[in-house]
């Protein structure tokens, strides 16, 4: 029988890859029937002994880091200095999960209350089982390895369906991490299309997806994680804000402002694409900012767009820009594929796709508001709720806009840092998605609750739970309720 393959392609050059086969359904199922094992003798391991081996497989990666960011430049085109601090940020965090698993989901006692006076309780997360992980393209070892570590960390196998794009990553991933745990196959990549993703996500003895993409596709993954009621975390991308006080460091937050939107070729989950001034700094602002942007040229500064596809959004997204806003840098002239030149458009309408829709390109809309106040309003009007960044040396005042943020993380004084903190929870809300990855969040996410009350005596008149107990003894109830509860708090 002849297996179908797919090729991955280098989007700058057209050069290929790498071929890698089109795994079946019976071909994933295999996998998963290989990971079942595998994550019986993972999670029969002491903690140590797992711990050891993801110090081990951190090890692993960071000895081959160089060869891993050039497969990383070829397969999205983005530049190797980019894919070191991917990786680099990606070593961070499994270092971080190895070495906290433990204490995190390590059983302890919690209390009882008085009522429960002759009780001890214990609380531990135990592993789920089988993970599957369906990871995007954009960061193609940091972003589903935010899933992979945690939930290897917690006790887990991994079966790992990396993009089409950038399958080779996948496949070495799960190949550097067989050289640090030989004995099982933990972590195992499966490559293919969508048909593949689907076998994964419709497996019954999956017991959780940990998926990367956007809002239209994870509802097609959820939709097939329902038939057996499989959980779900899910990061759907996001339209992020970009905030500048009247009292910000202006070159700092331009320097900030244009990193956040064109790094990556502004393929990036939580990159800027919407900028809010406070009016009384707008024309300085955009000066440093129009200044700084004249510095930075895709090709050099950014890679291509990966995905041919997103180029059509890109223009469309420009197109509607310009047409109902004004052009200070760039314009339809900028996309000149694989490549898209930065584009900054200001007084685009708040209605507009170019506001409303996730562009996922090197482009951004600006817009002067009369206070802070106004531009968090405008922020948090999007169906999107992943990240964002505020500029301001109120650091009160700075923290209090942060809070209300509607967003699952927001920077101050920086641009996506809260994503290279290993102990920050990272997700979004709304059509940016639900559930988290890092920190002890993300422990948790890929673990199980398990709950245990032991008597320790039984409490003398008080056998409340059983069909010989008295009246009197739900009157003593009643009496002691009422002495701890029954006072009104004024």
């Amino acid at each position: 029988m002849t297996t179908l393959t797919f090729d991955s392609v280098n989007p700058a050059t057209g050069e290929v890859v790498g071929t890698h086969p089109r795994q079946s359904a019976p071909a994933v199922h295999d996998a998963v029937t290989r990971a079942e094992e595998a994550a019986g003798w993972w999670a029969a391991l002491a903690p140590a002994d797992r711990r050891r081996r993801l110090l081990d497989y951190k090890a692993v990666i960071t000895q081959n880091l160089r060869p891993l960011a050039e497969l990383v430049h070829r397969e999205t085109g983005k530049p190797t200095a980019d894919a070191v601090l991917e990786i680099v940020l990606t070593i961070t965090h499994l270092d971080w999960a190895a070495r906290n698993a433990e204490k995190v989901l390590g059983r302890r006692r919690v209390a009882t209350g008085l009522i429960g006076l002759n009780l001890s309780a214990t609380l531990e997360y135990l592993p789920l089982g089988v993970v599957g992980v369906i990871g995007p393209w954009n960061y193609p070892v940091f972003t589903p390895m935010g899933s992979i570590s945690y939930a290897l960390a917690a006790g887990n196998a991994v079966v790992f369906k990396p993009s089409e794009l950038t399958p080779g990553v996948g496949v070495r991933l799960a190949e550097l991490f067989a050289d640090a745990v030989p004995e099982h196959p933990v972590f195992q990549t499966v490559t293919g299309l969508g048909e593949t993703g689907a076998a994964l996500a419709g497996d019954p003895r999956v017991k959780k997806i940990a998926f990367t993409g956007s809002t239209a596709t994870a509802k097609r993954v959820m939709a097939a994680c329902a038939d057996n009621l499989t959980p779900i975390v899910a990061e759907c991308g996001g339209k992020d804000a970009f905030i500048v006080d009247a009292d910000a460091d202006l070159r700092a937050a331009a320097d900030a402002c244009l990193w956040g939107a064109l790094s990556n070729a502004g393929q990036t989950c939580v990159g800027v694409e919407r900028v809010y001034v406070v009016d009384q700094v707008y024309e300085p602002f955009m000066r440093e900012l129009k200044d700084l942007a004249a510095t930075v040229k895709a090709g050099e500064h950014y890679g291509p767009i990966t995905m041919p596809a997103q180029l059509d959004v890109i223009m469309r997204h420009i197109d509607d820009a310009v047409k109902n806003g004004k052009a200070v840098k760039g314009g339809p002239e900028s996309v000149r594929a694989p490549y898209v030149d930065p584009v900054i458009v200001e007084d685009v309408p708040e209605d507009s796709a170019a506001v409303r829709e996730e562009t996922f390109g090197p482009t951004i809309t600006v817009r002067r508001t009369k206070d802070a106040q106004e531009a968090l309003e405008l922020a948090n009007a999007s169906a999107y709720g992943l990240g964002g960044t505020i500029f301001s040396r109120d650091t009160r005042g700075a923290l209090r806009l942060a809070r209300l943020m509607r967003s699952g993380a927001t920077a101050i004084n920086s641009v996506i840092s809260f994503a290279g903190v290993p102990s920050l929870p990272f997700g979004g809300v709304g059509d940016s998605g639900f559930g988290r990855i890092h920190g002890a969040d993300g422990l948790r996410e890929f673990a199980r609750p398990k709950a245990i009350s032991r008597q320790r005596f039984a409490l003398p008149g008080m056998n409340l739970t059983s069909f010989s107990r008295g009246a009197g003894e739900v009157e003593r109830l009643i009496r002691m309720v009422t002495i701890l509860h029954g006072r009104r708090k004024r």
